[in-house]
C-alpha cells in the first residue's frame, strides 16, 4: 500500500522496516474505521502482530480516538497486554483479554478486529445469529462461529471456551456483544469485517420489512467459494482495503505524524 522510500521517510524513529510498514496500515485501518463510524468512542480494538521471535502485538493507545492514531503513538505490547516501550498512553489489558487469547492459540490470526457498531450488535442479539439470507452474507457460509455472552470479557477462564468456539473460523459473533474478525493481515481482515458489516446492516434493514427471501444451500456454498474469483490478479484483499485508504483521504502524513 505504501512504497518503501515512503515508510522510510515516514518513520525514521520507529523499529525496523517491516514494523514500520505494519504500523503505517495499521494505523491506516483505524482512520477508515473512524471514517465509517464502525467506532465505539475509546473502545474496542484491531490488533496486528509484528516479527519476531517473541510473540508481540501492535494496539491502540487506550483513551485516543480512532481518528488521533499513528504510526507512532500504536503501542507495542506483549502476549499478556504489557506495554513494551515507554510511552505517554496505556493499553486496555481487558480489551487485550480477547486478542491475546486468539493471538496465541491461532498462528494464522496475525490481525484481530473486535468491533460493537449498532448493526452487528443488533444481529448478535438475534436468537438465530446472522440470517444466510442476503448477498454479503453467502460469502461468510462457512466462515461463522458464535461465543456466548458470559459477562464483560476480564476473566481468564472464558479465553479456553472462546478460543474452542472461534476454531478455524474467521468471523466470530459474540452473542449479545459484537462481531470479530480474525485473519492473516489487516487488509484480509478489513476486508471480512467489511462483509460482515454489511451483511448486518442489509439483515437489519430486509428484517424490519417482513419475511425475507432464503437463499440455497448450494447459492451459499457457491458464493463462499468464488468469492475471490472477483479479482483475477489475486489481490483483492489489497485493492478493497487500499480503495478504502484513498476513500477516507489518509495522507501518509497523517499516519506518520509523531505527535
Amino acid at each position: 500500500m505504501f512504497a518503501t522510500e515512503d515508510i522510510r521517510a515516514s518513520c525514521p524513529a520507529l523499529m525496523d522496516e517491516a514494523e514500520r510498514g505494519l504500523r503505517l496500515q495499521l494505523a491506516a485501518c483505524y482512520r477508515v474505521f473512524e471514517h465509517r463510524g464502525w467506532v465505539e468512542e475509546i473502545f474496542n480494538h484491531i490488533t496486528l502482530r509484528v516479527p519476531g521471535a517473541e510473540p508481540q502485538y501492535l494496539i491502540n493507545p487506550f483513551g485516543l480516538n480512532y481518528g488521533e492514531i499513528t504510526a507512532h503513538n500504536l503501542l507495542k505490547v506483549d502476549r499478556d497486554g504489557r506495554v513494551l516501550h515507554d510511552s505517554p498512553h496505556s493499553a486496555n489489558r481487558a480489551g487485550f483479554m480477547i486478542h491475546g487469547a486468539i493471538h496465541a492459540a491461532r498462528a494464522d490470526a496475525h490481525c484481530i478486529i473486535h468491533t460493537h457498531h449498532t448493526a452487528g450488535l443488533a444481529v448478535a442479539c438475534q436468537a438465530g445469529g446472522l440470517s444466510m439470507d442476503n448477498f454479503y452474507a453467502a460469502f461468510l457460509d462457512g466462515r461463522v462461529a458464535y461465543h456466548d455472552f458470559e459477562g464483560v470479557t476480564v476473566h481468564e477462564d472464558e479465553r479456553s471456551r472462546l478460543i474452542a468456539h472461534l476454531g478455524d473460523k474467521t468471523v466470530l459473533i459474540l452473542r449479545n456483544h459484537g462481531l470479530l474478525v480474525a485473519e492473516r493481515d489487516v487488509a484480509s481482515a478489513f476486508y471480512w469485517m467489511y462483509v460482515l458489516q454489511r451483511a448486518c446492516e442489509v439483515q437489519a434493514r430486509s428484517q424490519a420489512m417482513g419475511p425475507t427471501l432464503a437463499l440455497t444451500p448450494q447459492a451459499r456454498k457457491v458464493s463462499s467459494r468464488d468469492m475471490l474469483q472477483t479479482d483475477p490478479q489475486g489481490e483483492l484483499f489489497e485493492k478493497v482495503f487500499a480503495a478504502a485508504v484513498r476513500r477516507a483521504s489518509i495522507t501518509l502524513a497523517q499516519l506518520a505524524d509523531p505527535r
